[in-house]
Parts: C-alpha cells; sequence; structure tokens
C-alpha cells in the first residue's frame, strides 16, 4: 500500500493539533511540516515574556525538543511554500522544490495590519509585535533611555507594553478606541484595568489616532505631539490565505472551511488563525485568532485527514491573560442580560440569553473560568442548574447529582 503523504503549511498551534490527530490514527504516514520561520514550534503567547526576561527560547517551545522525531514529522524550517496546485496536488517552495501531497492542512497564521500613515517610511525604528523574530528585534533596539510609543490598546499592544516594561524611558499607548481591549472587555471592565496599568508607568491617549510621523515624534488627529524613539504597530492582524486563495481557496473574512475543516478544494483543510469560525455564542462567521480554537481545529483537521474524527464545532472568542500580575478570562459574547459585580481589582459579568450563558468576564479571581467555559461550550440549559449560586461561587454543586457523577466521570449508581 502506498504510504500517505501528509503536508502541513505552518508550524504553530493548529498544525501541532493536525499532527498529534493524524498520529492518533496513523502511525506510518509521511508528515512534512514547512514554515516560513526557522524555529522549533513555539508559543507565540510567550513572546512578551521573553522580552521581559521572565522566560526563555526552551521555555517557550509549543511542544518538546525531540517533537518532530517522535512523531515521525520531517520539518523544512525557513522555508516559505509559494504556490498551490490543487490539480497536481503539489506545492512549490522558495527554493524551488516541488512538494506532494495526499492531504494538505494551511495553517499559515494571520499577519501584522500596518495600515498607511505619513510618514511611516521615514521612521527608522518600527516594528510589529506578532513573532519570535519581532520580539528579538525590540529587544535589540530599545534601551533604557527609550521613549517607546505603541500603536494599537489591544492584547499585541498592550503584551508588548508589559514586555517592556522597567527596559525603557516611557510607554506611551495610543489606540482610536474610546478603551482598551475592546475585543476582549466591556467598557466597565476596560477602565479598572486600563488604572491598573497606568499604576505601572503606562501612558494611554485614546479616541485617537496618528495623524502623521513627524522627526522624532508623532502628531495625533486631536494636535498632540508624542516624541518617540521606537514605534511598535501593534493595530491587528489579518488572516494569512496565500497560497490557498490564489489557488482558488473559497474566502471570506479568512478560509471559509467545513466543520472538519475541509476547504472548497479537494483534500485541503485549513485551521487556526488563517480560517474564519462560527462562532457558537453570537452565530456570526469570523476569525478567532486564539491559540485553543487553533490547536482543535488542528486535531479536527488532522484526524478527518487520517481517516476518523469528529467534527469542531464549539469555536468561540476565549482570552486568558494577566497585565502585571491581575489577572483576565474572557469568553464568548456579551449581548443579552447580564450579571454585573465589580470591585477595586475584582470584575465578575456573566451573559445569558435563551436561558444559555452566552459570555463572561472575569477578572481578579478566575479560578474557576472553566466551569463557565463549560457551561458555554456544552449549551448547558440554565434552568437546569442552580444559576443564582454558579453566579459568584462556580463549582459542581450547582448541578444536578446526575450530572455532577458525568463530570466527574462517576457512574450513575
Amino acid at each position: 500500500m502506498k504510504t500517505k503523504q501528509y503536508l502541513i503549511i505552518g508550524n504553530s498551534a493548529a498544525a501541532v493539533g493536525c499532527v498529534e490527530g493524524i498520529r492518533r490514527l496513523d502511525k506510518t504516514g509521511a508528515v512534512t511540516v514547512v514554515s516560513q520561520e526557522p524555529h522549533h514550534t513555539y508559543a507565540r503567547p510567550l513572546i512578551s515574556y521573553l522580552l521581559a526576561g521572565q522566560t526563555d527560547r526552551q521555555r517557550m517551545r509549543y511542544r518538546g525538543a525531540d517533537f518532530y522525531e517522535t512523531h515521525g514529522v520531517t520539518p523544512l524550517l525557513g522555508r516559505a511554500a509559494l504556490s498551490l496546485d490543487p490539480a497536481g496536488k503539489t506545492v512549490a517552495l522558495d527554493d524551488g522544490r516541488t512538494l506532494p501531497y495526499d492531504k494538505l492542512l494551511v495553517a499559515t497564521g494571520s499577519a501584522p495590519f500596518v495600515p498607511p500613515m505619513e510618514g511611516l517610511d521615514a521612521v527608522p525604528k518600527k516594528f510589529t509585535f506578532l513573532s519570535l523574530d519581532d520580539a528579538d528585534a525590540l529587544a535589540a533596539a530599545v534601551t533604557a533611555d527609550s521613549r517607546v510609543l505603541i500603536v494599537g490598546a489591544g492584547l499585541i499592544g498592550l503584551k508588548c507594553a508589559e514586555g517592556l516594561s522597567g527596559r525603557a524611558a516611557s510607554l506611551t499607548v495610543v489606540d482610536l478606541a474610546p478603551q482598551i481591549l475592546p475585543s476582549v472587555l466591556d467598557e466597565r471592565a476596560a477602565a479598572l484595568v486600563q488604572a491598573h496599568i497606568e499604576r505601572q508607568g503606562v501612558r494611554f491617549l485614546l479616541s485617537v489616532s496618528v495623524a502623521r510621523f513627524e522627526a522624532g515624534a508623532a502628531r495625533l488627529t486631536d494636535g498632540t505631539e508624542v516624541p518617540f524613539d521606537v514605534l511598535v504597530l501593534a493595530v491587528g492582524v489579518r488572516p494569512r490565505v496565500s497560497p490557498a486563495r490564489e489557488a482558488g481557496a473559497a474566502v471570506g473574512r479568512g478560509l471559509i472551511t467545513d466543520e472538519y475543516m475541509r476547504t472548497n478544494l479537494p483534500d485541503v483543510y485549513a485551521a487556526g488563525d488563517c480560517t474564519e469560525s462560527l462562532d457558537i455564542t453570537s452565530g456570526e462567521r469570523k476569525p478567532l485568532a486564539l491559540l485553543p480554537n487553533a490547536y482543535l481545529q488542528g486535531e479536527t483537521a488532522g484526524l478527518h485527514m487520517a481517516g476518523g474524527g469528529e467534527p469542531f464545532c464549539t469555536a468561540m472568542p476565549m482570552n486568558a491573560v494577566g497585565f502585571w500580575g491581575l489577572h483576565i478570562v474572557s469568553a464568548g459574547s456579551y449581548a443579552g442580560d447580564a450579571y454585573v459585580r465589580c470591585g477595586e481589582d475584582n470584575y465578575r459579568k456573566l451573559v445569558r440569553r435563551d436561558n444559555l450563558l452566552r459570555g463572561f468576564i472575569l477578572i481578579g479571581d478566575v479560578l474557576r473560568a472553566g466551569i463557565y467555559t463549560a457551561l458555554i461550550r456544552d449549551r448547558v440549559p440554565l434552568d437546569t442548574i442552580d444559576f443564582d449560586l454558579i453566579k459568584d461561587k462556580p463549582g459542581l454543586i450547582a448541578f444536578s447529582r446526575r450530572d455532577r457523577q458525568e463530570k466527574l466521570g462517576v457512574k450513575p449508581a
């Protein structure tokens, strides 16, 4: 029997999930991973901790040093996939090689979005903050005298600020939105987190954007001049949809797949940040650039590529992050009836709609966030549990005895 040829473009969470999914069902097929980055697979959320000196490259690895060897993977690192031929079932690389495949996964991730800004080309020290190489370049450029300007108050921009804390003379964050973390937090929660970050010495200029860059300064739309030496562009990301789009893959806000992560191209799958997902909490299809979703999508694709597996139908926005010791977990969407409890460094918001928990925000005390996440993913009707109890004290005691036994793996008597 001919050995099955699996080809994966990408080397992050979705690719790892795919490899592990394949190997659960197919121990002998040939698996090749192509990645433009030259590094062993690593966890991107940890690059701010590397910048801050709180971790190292060894501990950043998403899987152990022997991952490729133990999973029978041929890694082609530092190589770019230029084009895809779905009819001939081949992928052309930037070194002139052409690789055949029986099943292909596109896991090309996302790329920084840099909007056009007057004078940007003349800024000598400008960086994005999405990869290990970005973190290395930024670390080399910043000194104790640097005045750093970060454009973007989302997760990437704020984690960059945290990573640079103590390494630079000043940190200023500019964003057009009226609040920080606009895609993650509501206004009240954002104000609480902003106050905490400001106490660490970070300056925020919100509801404004950069009108133009001048010599050593940014001129904002309200006329404010912000002197800086180092610029970080953290406005957002966009799915990398090439070379699949050029080969005819359907694209919406990202590569379009079904519940098994199949694209419209035969034997071509896609997973991770390059795709759009169906958010089960809002019913909207959109990119969900989140590591847990990426891994689960990749695993689903790998299992199906190898001939089995279950559909992936539980994608939703979900973030677990900390800033200077303040922990935040959020998930789902916030349209519905909200229960809110707020303290000085504590915030809890639960949103229900149509007898289901649709979303939550936890700041400070996040230890039982998994209970709320499970309620959303499993679509548990709230009238079947003690929701009043679970609002402030999430735990299995709020579930029926039968449900508790099922969740704990205990057979009912």
